[in-house]
């Protein structure tokens, strides 16, 4: 489980820093083409799916960085092991609500085949699986929480790796 949750932890990374890349030249495009004349019709659209893929990408690494929005404030000053329990129901929770959008999300995807973007006139399946995907990121690395908490006696925090201090 824990090659499974690396791999998946390098392709998300990856997936953000390709995103984020595609998004800085996009818009250094449009920058300049704005100064020296017109900017290309297609940069603001490419800019709109480059920002979808890197929250996609990124969602599932802030749940495992616990950077979401959290109400730790409260939960981590309850006594005993409280806090623990509180961060086993949020992790199961998260991953059954992605586990019940998913089927959801795909048909959303699927729609995306009958359409076009304007611009770039890119088939818009492609750009509707960011949301597929961004669920799936979610369930799977709160999957990992919940079996980590229940099997491997983590205490269901932030991975220590992600801290940059």
């Amino acid at each position: 489980m824990a090659r499974i949750e690396s791999i998946l932890y390098t392709v998300c990374r990856i997936g953000v820093g390709v995103s984020f890349f595609v998004l800085i030249v996009t818009v250094l495009t449009q920058v300049l083409g704005r100064t020296f004349g017109s900017s290309p019709i297609w940069t603001e659209e490419l800019t709109r799916f480059s920002m979808l893929y890197m929250v996609a990408f990124g969602a599932g690494l802030s749940l495992r960085s616990g950077d979401l929005v959290n109400v730790d404030v409260v939960c981590e000053n309850l006594g005993g092991r409280w806090p623990r329990r509180l961060r086993l129901v949020a992790a199961a929770v998260t991953a059954v609500l992605c586990a019940y959008l998913l089927p959801h999300a795909w048909k959303y995807v699927s729609i995306g085949a009958m359409q076009t973007s304007p611009a770039m006139t890119l088939r818009m399946d492609f750009v509707h699986f960011a949301v597929f995907g961004l669920l799936l990121t979610l369930f799977v690395f709160s999957a990992f929480r919940v079996a980590g908490m229940l099997f491997a006696g983590r205490d269901g925090k932030a991975d220590p790796r992600e801290d940059l201090d």
